[in-house]
């Protein structure tokens, strides 16, 4: 069975994208400087409007819409805004939220930050070279780490290798 966070976040998002509200609370993400940068015109022609809304406002894909979820070859996954790469493919699981899930990201591929939106306390995760929302992290996932990074998939793009 579900934990109950795991379920109001299935269920917040299950009616499409959120863009009128920053899913995620956490602002020290985008008050940061990061290597790659962009006018928020520039990153909207740069990405696709799902993109944007995840990358760039913090929101987040309905559960189970990510054709990411299926993917199980060899490879690596990267930040669909600047290709950076954030996980290997041998770090991915099932873990039936609906969203890609991964165990371990690559070493300095990503940064975090307190959220504090949706009446409860997360950690958010964004990539560390533009600082684009890409989900958030979970003590409840496998071993080595027992974390689980809760991963958009319309935040990233696979890579075969």
């Amino acid at each position: 069975m579900p934990q109950p966070r795991r379920s109001v976040l299935a269920w917040l998002g299950t009616a499409s994208l959120l863009p009128l509200a920053s899913a995620c609370g956490a602002t020290p993400a985008k008050a940061k400087s990061y290597p790659v940068t962009h006018t928020d015109a520039e990153w909207r022609k740069l990405l696709t409007p799902r993109q944007y809304t995840i990358l760039r406002k913090e929101g987040t894909e309905r559960p189970g819409s990510s054709p990411l979820l299926k993917e199980h070859r060899k490879g690596t996954f990267v930040c669909a805004a600047d290709r950076n790469r954030l996980f290997d493919s041998a770090t991915k699981f099932e873990s039936g939220t609906g969203w890609p899930s991964f165990w371990k990201p690559l070493p300095g591929a990503i940064g975090t930050t307190l959220d504090r939106s949706l009446l409860m306390e997360r950690t958010e995760v964004h990539c560390a070279k533009c600082g684009g929302h890409l989900g958030h992290v979970f003590n409840d996932g496998p071993q080595p780490t027992g974390l689980r990074y809760c991963m958009n998939g319309d935040a990233m793009l696979f890579v075969p290798g």
